[in-house]
């Protein structure tokens, strides 16, 4: 079994992702949505963003096409630099992320004025996924693109949770939060959100910080976000400090409650999640003669600490011993605090695995791996890293010092040298990180 080890690491990374192509999963929700007979009436508009929106949208496309053929869609789907996928009805645009850019805003900007021209009896039907936040930058009154990229910028450095980041970006934007489905409800429209999760708990009002669904957060969540990690005045630009202080003491709207949804035609539906795709990872495993052990899909923590825990884990199971080879499976969003004047080269899938195959120099027999779902681990352009035993006296005959690599953050430099990415592409969905680690007996 220990010779394929290295292969089954990557089948049952490409179950996870399979089970979350929007190529199957769009149709069928959109036939649960929409019984026979029952498409569309009026206006049907198509907006959109995340790293698998516009796999979503072309996959909204060639439905229709059969089912609703009488139907003319229109819109404006925004998604990451080299995700874009086949469409002819609906505009695809391609933005930067995690850090917004002026396509971004232009895009979002096009989004927001299309939805304002709905009227009573049409559809809106947005196509969401992980990615969102960033895409869907369209900032309030007074605040520049400029000070929202600064804001994320100090947000992703200060290492705060991707959670607590969308909770200052929803107060900061026109779109997220809710403001989109308000939007079209004010002009008397339906709203049918299509939701691909890459968030703990599934919430739709955490996916893509929530364009079409109820938030939970206010302006003090945010103003307190921002003092937990010594957020001020010197990197956070002072529009931004004056909204959130303005919306605090009610001078700006607050972002969509449960209260403005009152008769109101609004539905969210989470299409696909990251437990599901750990399900169908446990399932493939299970075929090679592993016993899966699924840890959920919630982990999260700082990247370096989660690898030291989960080779604790392992220890813990060893000890105890155990009948059948083992494969902890688990997912959820980790998190890399970069410290000043370090560039680091990966992510925190890679930042991880590093850190689980340094904890682990007494466990030859390991194997594991971790890789973003839409195929880029931060930085660079890999989805992740693996290694088994073969990795691992590989490293030992080139030299290559796990801490070393890790005090600089450059995990992605430390698998480049022994061939050990994982390579995907862009995989057109996002259900968060994945990870396997393969205990024989």
């Amino acid at each position: 079994m220990a010779a394929n080890k290295d292969a089954i690491l990557k089948n049952a990374f490409a179950t996870a992702v399979a089970v979350a192509d929007p190529q199957v999963i769009v149709p069928q929700y959109l036939a649960k949505i929409f019984p026979a007979g029952q498409g569309p009436r009026g206006r049907c508009l198509v907006v959109g963003a995340g790293k698998a929106s516009a796999s979503m949208a072309s996959a909204l496309e060639a439905y229709a096409k059969v089912h609703w053929p009488e139907v003319t869609l229109e819109g404006v789907v925004l998604t990451r630099y080299g995700h874009n996928s086949p469409t002819s009805q609906i505009k695809i645009i391609e933005a930067g992320h995690p850090v917004p850019d002026q396509a971004g805003m232009d895009g979002a900007k096009e989004i927001f004025a299309l939805t304002n021209q709905l009227s009573q009896g049409d559809v809106l039907i947005a196509l969401v996924s992980g990615g969102g936040s960033s895409l869907l930058t369209l900032p309030q009154a007074g605040i520049s693109i400029e000070d929202m990229r600064k804001t994320t910028e100090a947000l992703l450095r200060s290492g705060a949770p991707i959670e607590e980041m969308n909770v200052v970006r929803k107060h900061l934007s026109a779109i997220l939060g809710g403001n989109l489905a308000r939007a079209a409800i004010s002009r008397g429209a339906r709203v049918e959100a299509l939701l691909i999760s890459d968030v703990t708990g599934d919430s739709p009002a955490d996916i893509a910080s929530g364009p079409c669904a109820a938030d939970y957060s206010t302006y003090l969540d945010a103003l307190n976000i921002l003092q937990k990690y010594d957020l001020d005045a010197s990197s956070i630009p002072a529009s931004v400090l004056n909204h959130l202080k303005q919306g605090l003491v009610g001078e700006k709207p607050e972002t969509l409650k449960d209260s403005d949804l009152i008769s109101a035609q609004v539905a969210n539906h989470v299409i696909a999640t990251a437990y599901k795709s750990l399900e169908a990872a446990a399932d493939y495993v299970r075929t090679q003669g592993y016993e899966p052990i699924v840890l959920g899909d919630t982990i999260t923590g700082e990247a370096q600490e989660v690898g030291i825990e989960q080779a604790v884990l392992v220890r813990d199971h060893v000890s105890r011993g155990f009948d059948k080879p083992l494969a902890l499976i688990s997912g959820g969003e980790c998190t890399v605090t970069i410290p000043a004047g370090v560039k680091g080269r990966g992510g925190r899938c890679s930042e991880y695995l590093l850190s689980l195959f340094a904890a682990s120099k007494d466990l030859p027999q390991l194997a594991a791996l971790a890789a973003d779902t839409d195929g880029i681990d931060g930085s660079e352009k890999n989805a992740g890293a693996w290694f088994d035993g073969a990795v691992r006296q590989a490293s030992q005959t080139a030299g290559l010092l796990p801490e070393k690599f890790l005090s600089t953050h450059d995990c992605y430099g430390f698998f480049a040298e022994l061939g050990a990415l994982v390579e995907t592409g862009p995989t057109l969905t996002n259900v968060n990180d994945f990870r396997i680690i393969l205990l024989d007996k």
